[in-house]
């Protein structure tokens, strides 16, 4: 069996986003309805999860992030990522979470586990927006974790998706998180996936004239930062760097190097595609390591070209899985 996942386009496969709940303690409105959560027994364990990234990472997997839902909800997530470090091969483990739940002990705890990096979103820097937004408390504890995660020596980017009428004015104050701190801070285009295909994107063009209206001119990275589809840019005078994510109106699927696998256990081979595997199932089946092995493979030779976000009509929308199923 080949050392690397190349899809038809000539894509290597080298990054895994493995949701470990579709569980969240906030309701933002663009992500995440009431009452819709998969039962416990849907979720799947810890140890089939840990044996699924052995093989991807014997096929190139090297990095793996942990989602959800909000990964920290599930007991047991540090020894989760204690053991994906022990993993041969994957080099990197890093999380995404909203922050509310990443105070000390946690953070010690992941620290210890080895977690590489933490990605934390935060949409607003104002406390009546934040619980319109989200749909509950917890502001406070966000930007002490920021620091504290940056005191321990973790990498830390900040996710903020702005949206038409909700947030488009804490552009700047968000951005300026960068300005003292040596963190990226990424605005991430509204993508149409569930409440969110009901809602008015705020153009990514229009987050970066307020950026540079506030702070001057964006200078783009001359060298590619990190492993995903943001576009850097510096600041005059900031000790971190602005990153933008077009994800519909630039798209960011030409250098796609990722899977993803659902709390359902389920692996896509793209955010906004059909084209799976049924983890949950092969392993109940009892499937061999080569046999999924194969699977994994053929799946990644049906990667498509791109996702099709800009296609329009009540069809796509009803088509578009609730985001917090596949885990960002």
């Amino acid at each position: 069996m080949s050392a690397s996942l190349t899809d038809s386009f000539g894509r290597t496969i080298t990054y895994l986003r493995v949701s470990i709940t579709d569980l969240c303690n906030l309701r933002c409105l663009y992500c995440m309805p009431k009452g819709q959560e998969i039962s416990h027994s849907e979720v799947m364990d810890f140890d089939d999860l840990v044996s699924v990234c052995r093989i991807l990472a014997r096929l190139g997997v090297r990095t793996v992030r942990v989602t959800g839902g909000e990964p920290l909800v599930r007991t047991g997530a540090a020894e989760f990522i204690r053991d994906l470090k022990a993993v041969a091969g994957i080099k990197r483990v890093t999380m995404t979470t909203n922050g509310v739940l990443l105070g000390e002990e946690n953070l010690r705890a992941l620290s210890a586990a080895g977690l590489d990096a933490v990605n934390i979103s935060l949409d607003t820097l104002d406390r009546e927006r934040f619980a319109r937004i989200s749909g509950c408390g917890g502001f406070e504890n966000i930007l002490p974790a920021i620091d504290a995660a940056l005191e321990l020596g973790m990498s830390v980017k900040v996710n903020c998706v702005p949206l038409g009428d909700f947030n488009e004015q804490d552009i700047p104050a968000i951005a300026e998180l960068a300005r003292t701190r040596n963190i990226a801070v990424r605005f991430i285009e509204l993508m149409p996936f569930g409440p969110a295909a009901e809602m008015r994107p705020f153009p990514i063009r229009e987050v970066a004239s307020r950026v540079e209206a506030a702070f001057g001119k964006l200078m783009q990275v001359p060298v590619k930062l990190g492993e995903g589809p943001a576009v850097y840019h510096t600041l005059p005078g900031f000790a971190g760097h602005i990153g933008i994510i077009g994800a519909v109106s630039r798209g960011f699927c030409e250098d796609c190097n990722r899977l993803r696998i659902t709390a359902a256990g389920t692996l896509k081979a793209c955010l906004d595609s059909t084209a799976e595997i049924d983890l949950r199932g092969l392993l109940a089946n009892k499937a061999s390591e080569r046999e999924i092995e194969a699977a994994i493979v053929d799946l990644v030779r049906r990667k498509p070209a791109g996702h099709r976000f800009a296609s329009a009509g009540e069809e796509r929308k009803r088509e578009a899985a609730e985001l917090f199923r596949i885990g960002g």
